[in-house]
């Protein structure tokens, strides 16, 4: 009792796994040779699995549209009534192989697509990029685990490592159990947990882990009561060091959160946000803001009571006395926010009226079926014959489609009227270079080589970036120079010509004499989620002249405590583990 059109062939097939089939299913459709009805349909079912094999399996999703003209049924039946003539016979074959036409699949296919395949060869190679960079700064298990952990500890509740992966929590705040009844929207948060994990391949081992990543109750109770306790922290403001930066001029980090929302509103009455973004934004003592990275904080650390004494000078300049929110908030406005807008609308139009297209084309076919079907009903009713359906339920269901095409139709408009709110300063930091801590008494972080001046590492720099430049692009790769920019992790961006993949090179250049390499937070992040593709380069500087880049490629580097900023290597031991560029 299956129907002959495999497009609901296979919602029928849908069906068996929808009511609880676990084991393999195989279904076979019989098709009866030799029949008049028997050979068209065997000729499309040839037809479609040569243009299936072309096209990913795609074609039985919409099956029942390539016959815009006459529908597959209708065909068959023709089949049936005409098979014994010859010519009309042919023609049939030759109508289901123009529904099955390579370009007139493609036209159906993109008519039905929700995203018009408008992209050309360009479009497409800068969105890989962009996935490749967010793939290399992307939110491991690590990361989270490590916030957890730390979090979770601060607020009184318990967690012990068992197996590889997995922790039971023995303990669950109540106040934590307390925030989930607020602000929780799943299962709730339990008294305790035989196991947990952060990384879904450690889930299914027995007994079961609950998986805590972006979005479950336990680590969104986590975050909201942290947020709780030490949201005036931010505000207030704090000193943190970047021990990476040999200059003398401090900076302010800021903190912003800016949400676009649409027109629709929640139960509670407030709008539907469609995009909320954490940005970061420093400023200079002379008042010139520039955008500072996804996670610049992670590379800083916290200063010493010591430096904070040494600093008290620094903090109360007369340039810091300034009401920075509202120059910071200017910025913001004029260039942070924009760009989030232009993002979410370049994103989200095209998709909202591809969906206004396709749901006005789907319930107006709706609509018209059951227009007619009433006038048919009511002439049947008017000629006194019976009826299965009254005319009444169907004239009722073609009102309440049309209904509910006005109602999508308000919905779709409301989620095109996009509102950007002005942005809101969360947090600020002053970032105290190390340079500046070794100008005013304090001792820096780590002591460099005695010969090693500021003029020499800025020439070690230097020549360390031209020699790796230089060694890219001799692989033929397109180099694009990052070093400015803070949080990245790494360097330069490397554009293999072969494959179009994106290589992320971080560059240290050394002395001859030196023993030990540093690598901040978020280079060691890049390396730990891009592996087979960060590279660390070295490059030893002797009397001016910089040797052959040394790559450091798989390297187990380690994962950072929760308030590490940094890690020292032994410079041999990364030397012996790398190799020539590649």
């Amino acid at each position: 009792d299956l129907p002959w059109n495999p497009n609901r062939l296979e919602q029928r097939f849908g069906r068996i796994h929808r009511i609880g089939q676990k084991e393999v299913c195989h279904l076979w459709n019989l098709v009866a040779k030799e029949t008049r009805e028997g050979d068209v349909y065997i000729r499309l079912l040839t037809k479609l699995e040569a243009e299936g094999k072309a096209l990913g399996g795609k074609v039985f999703d919409v099956l029942g549209q390539l016959f815009d003209k006459k529908p597959l049924r209708e065909l068959l039946m023709e089949a049936i009534r005409y098979g014994s003539d010859p010519a009309r016979k042919e023609e049939l074959l030759r109508q289901a192989d123009g529904a099955v036409d390579h370009a007139h699949i493609i036209a159906v296919m993109e008519r039905r697509a929700l995203v018009h395949n408008e992209m050309d060869i360009s479009k497409v190679m800068s969105i890989r990029d962009d996935m490749e960079r967010a793939y290399a700064k992307r939110l491991q298990p690590y990361f989270i685990q490590s916030f957890f952990a730390e979090a979770f500890r601060r607020l009184g509740g318990q967690m012990h490592r068992r197996e590889e992966g997995r922790f039971e929590i023995t303990h669950v705040p109540a106040k934590v159990r307390e925030r989930d009844r607020v602000v929780g929207m799943g299962t709730p948060v339990q008294p305790r947990y035989e196991r947990v994990t952060f990384d879904k391949a450690y889930v299914d081992e027995q007994p079961r882990a609950h998986l805590v990543c972006p979005g479950s109750p336990l680590l969104e109770a986590v975050i909201s009561c942290t947020l709780d306790e030490h949201v005036h922290v931010l505000k207030r403001g704090t000193i943190l060091i970047d021990d990476a930066d040999e200059g003398v001029v401090p900076r302010i980090l800021f903190t912003l959160e800016h949400i676009i929302h649409d027109g629709r509103r929640g139960r509670r009455g407030t709008y539907n946000v469609v995009s909320q973004r954490l940005e970061f934004v420093e400023a200079s003592a002379d008042g010139t803001f520039r955008h500072a990275g996804a996670a610049p904080y992670l590379d800083y650390r916290g200063a010493t009571e010591a430096e904070q004494g040494v600093l008290q000078g620094e903090v109360e300049k007369a340039w810091l006395n300034q009401n920075w929110e509202a120059l910071v908030m200017g910025f913001a406005i004029q260039h942070v926010a924009p760009r989030h807008y232009e993002e979410v609308q370049e994103h989200r139009l095209p998709l909202i009226a591809k969906i206004e297209a396709e749901v006005k084309a789907r319930l107006m076919k709706e609509i018209r079926f059951w227009d007619a079907r009433a006038e048919e009903l009511k002439a049947r009713e008017r000629a006194g014959k019976k009826t299965k359906l009254p005319a009444q339920v169907a004239e009722e269901r073609a009102n309440r489609l049309g209904d509910r095409l006005k109602a999508r139709m308000l919905q779709l408009e409301a989620e095109r009227s996009f509102l950007s709110q002005p942005p809101t300063v969360k947090g600020g930091a002053l970032v105290v270079p190390r340079g500046l801590l070794a100008k005013i008494g304090a001792a820096p972080a780590e002591e460099v080589l005695p010969s090693e001046t500021e003029a020499d590492r800025a020439l070690t720099e230097r020549l360390a970036m031209e020699a790796v430049l230089a060694a890219e692009q001799a692989l033929g790769r397109a180099t694009r120079d990052r070093s400015d920019e803070r949080g990245l992790g790494y360097d330069i961006e490397s554009k293999e010509p072969r494959d179009g993949h994106l290589f992320f090179v971080e560059v240290k250049g050394r002395l001859a004499n030196a023993d030990s390499v540093t690598l901040t937070r978020n280079e060691i992040l890049c390396a730990l989620n891009a592996p087979e593709r960060f590279r660390l380069a070295i490059v030893l500087v002797e009397n001016g002249e910089a040797q052959p880049p040394v790559y450091v490629t798989n390297f187990d580097f380690g994962q950072p405590g929760f308030a590490q900023t940094n890690a020292t290597y032994a410079l041999k031991q990364l030397i012996v583990a790398g190799g020539p560029p590649r």
